[in-house]
């Protein structure tokens, strides 16, 4: 059973904890997680597709993230994300954290923080392992094709996250 931290209003843990998906936090209470963009040399983006499975959005295009994991920090959470949905370690990289936004959502229970990173990462397309529970696909995007993307309504968060492209 994946246990989650819950944070109070300033991003600060409680010392308690929630059962993964378990949407009953009340006004004040949050669970963190993580959003990981990956930049290559050649100025492209990383980005995935969700696996039409999904109850949320099957189908769009997203960066790598999920939830950070009870005990767990950001960094260490955001670069087990991304070696899980693709294969790839940004562990070695410099700290890529950029910044922090917050979600309340007091009628579904599920308020939340995200920290997001951006990662300067060269690789090749062989070293990329899809999750298949979580991916069907990927791309290798430029900011433009991100933003048409966005506009078609089919990538996750970039209203939110799109300072981390720049």
């Amino acid at each position: 059973m994946e246990l989650w931290d819950i944070y109070d209003s300033d991003k600060k843990q409680t010392g308690r904890t929630m059962k993964r998906n378990d949407w009953n936090l009340k006004n004040g209470e949050y669970h963190l997680t993580v959003l990981g963009v990956i930049h290559r040399p050649d100025g492209r983006f990383l980005i995935t597709r969700r696996v039409m499975t999904k109850a949320w959005a099957p189908g769009w295009w997203e960066v790598s993230g999920g939830a950070v994991q009870a005990g767990e920090d950001s960094k260490v959470a955001v670069a087990r994300e991304i070696r899980e949905e693709t294969g790839l370690d940004v562990s070695n990289c410099p700290d890529g954290y950029r910044f922090t936004y917050r979600r309340d959502n007091p009628d579904e229970g599920d308020n939340y923080f995200v920290d997001v990173y951006r990662f300067e990462l060269d690789f090749n397309e062989s070293d990329l392992k899809l999750q298949e529970e979580e991916t069907m696909g990927y791309r290798l995007a430029t900011l433009d094709e991100i933003k048409e993307l966005d506009k078609q309504g089919i990538f996750l968060h970039y209203s939110s996250i799109k300072k981390v492209f720049e």
